[in-house]
């Protein structure tokens, strides 16, 4: 399973994002890909108010704020055959 993470240096919410996502990858092997949001244009338009984002399968799943109990949630959802969905709640 693919998780990606569009965030930026300094940023505190992109850190505490990554600390959930590292902590929920030690239960739930993944592949963590990084990117910087500054590196694409239409990435940085889309989402530059958002930061961090998380997608999983390919679907915006969260962003801002992470809670672990949630990713992991999702993530089983993913295991399991069924279709990871946009998180409720997590945008303000």
């Amino acid at each position: 399973m693919i998780v990606r993470i569009y965030s930026k240096p300094n940023c505190c919410l992109c850190d505490q994002a990554k600390a959930v996502l590292e902590r929920v990858r030690e239960r739930i092997p993944f592949e963590l890909i990084e990117e910087d949001i500054r590196a694409d244009p239409a990435t940085f338009a889309a989402y530059r108010y958002d930061i961090p984002v998380v997608i999983i399968d390919g679907r915006d799943t969260f962003k801002l704020r992470l809670e672990e109990s949630e990713v992991e949630a999702s993530l089983q959802r993913g295991i399991n055959g069924t279709p990871v969905a946009d998180s409720g709640g997590q945008e303000e």
